[in-house]
């Protein structure tokens, strides 16, 4: 695939991102809780390495690697919001999926080290892009942007969704049970507040991503010792989106 395909790819990758992230602010506009004011993405790193498996997490993947089994962050994002404070040769070199270009994330060991074991896009530069795009559109510093979202993933996969996911690699999963899983875990009604995408690998329909409703809370500092059901329950109601995907394991 040439270098042009490959950006109008990730530029229609992205539309469809921003078009469901949308959608997820219009859903929670009414109905029972507050409004979505943040969005937790977390991809299924083995269905999203799928379709990308030349980029550097997806080459290193292993079945023994922690996003084998467990979700991976991709994001938090500000709705409706992006690009604040950043220049145009930025904004330019992240649309080109350049981001070796974008200037280094400056994080404290610590969260660096988390960031890396939660993100494996890190191997690509994604925090790079996600704090261009997203991060500089909160009032967090880049290491409390960071350390929410390591937090909120990490929530996510201590609960029933993950082990949901985890019991069915390899196997299609049905949307009512993954909104029960979220329910069991967040609350009722917490299956609401989530959207999920699917893509085709072959003639496989797969799970490769849920964005997850949050609360204006989401993007304070104090989020990092929030529990994510709080964060959920306080976001509006979305459709579900995809009703139906295989639980892809890692490999090609």
């Amino acid at each position: 695939m040439s270098s042009m395909q490959l950006r109008t790819l990730s530029f229609a990758v992205s539309m469809v991102i921003a078009g469901a992230a949308v959608a997820q602010e219009a859903g929670g506009a009414g109905g029972a809780g507050g409004r979505t004011r943040f969005i937790l993405a977390a991809s299924w790193q083995p269905a999203f390495c799928q379709t990308n498996q030349k980029k550097a997490e997806c080459a290193s993947q292993t079945g023994e690697r922690p996003d084998a089994t467990s979700f991976s962050l991709h994001g938090l994002w500000p709705m409706r919001q992006d690009y604040c404070g950043v220049s145009a040769e930025q904004k330019a070199a992240d649309k080109d999926g350049d981001w070796n270009k974008l200037p280094e994330v400056t994080l404290a060991a610590e969260t660096k080290t988390a960031l890396a074991k939660a993100m494996p896009g890190t191997q690509s530069g994604l925090e790079r892009h996600e704090w261009v795009k997203h991060g500089t559109c909160t009032k967090m510093s880049a290491d409390d942007y960071f350390g929410v979202g390591v937090h909120l993933v990490s929530a996510l996969n201590a609960s029933a969704v993950r082990d949901l996911f985890a019991a069915n690699i390899g196997k299609p999963v049905k949307a009512d049970a993954i909104k029960a899983a979220f329910d069991k875990s967040f609350g009722p009604g917490a299956g609401d507040r989530v959207k999920m995408s699917c893509r085709r690998a072959g003639n496989v329909r797969m799970i490769s991503e849920l964005t997850i409703g949050l609360s204006e809370a989401a993007g304070a500092a104090s989020a990092k010792s929030a529990g994510l059901a709080d964060l959920i329950q306080g976001a509006g109601k979305t459709s579900f989106g995809c009703d139906e995907g295989v639980v892809d394991a890692a490999g090609f």
